[in-house]
């Protein structure tokens, strides 16, 4: 089953039998939600694939260990979100520690509209 609420704090729930997901659908998942901030950060997916954003180098990157990690990033994309997975050890974090608390204040103003929420509701179920 799969829903996903349209609040200002919205969550994408989806329920899946096996939470896979490629790194290729991931990194699109990545581009569509953080694609269009100015920031200069990066991705590193589970298995090694890069998802950067920005003109120049990164100042920090996010290294996502599991799928089962990224699917619970995506389906609340908020700086708690991330904080608690870096303390969880499900990421990393490779870079300037500083530059990454002002990347997380710049995804703290994220708003999804609903049309690529569900775009993603629906990217996550395919995997």
């Amino acid at each position: 089953m799969a829903t996903e609420s349209c609040g200002p704090s919205a969550t994408l729930l989806v329920s899946r039998g096996d939470e896979a997901i490629s790194s290729a659908r991931a990194a699109e998942i990545l581009q569509r939600i953080f694609g269009h901030l100015s920031l200069r950060f990066a991705f590193r997916l589970w298995d090694g694939t890069p998802v950067t954003f920005g003109e120049a180098t990164p100042v920090c990157t996010a290294i996502i260990h599991r799928q089962e990690t990224f699917i619970r990033l995506v389906r609340n994309p908020s700086p708690l979100t991330f904080a608690e997975a870096y303390v969880d050890g499900a990421i990393d974090l490779e870079g300037d520690l500083f530059a990454a608390m002002g990347i997380a204040n710049a995804i703290e103003g994220i708003r999804v509209p609903l049309v690529e929420r569900v775009k993603i509701l629906v990217a996550l179920w395919r995997g």
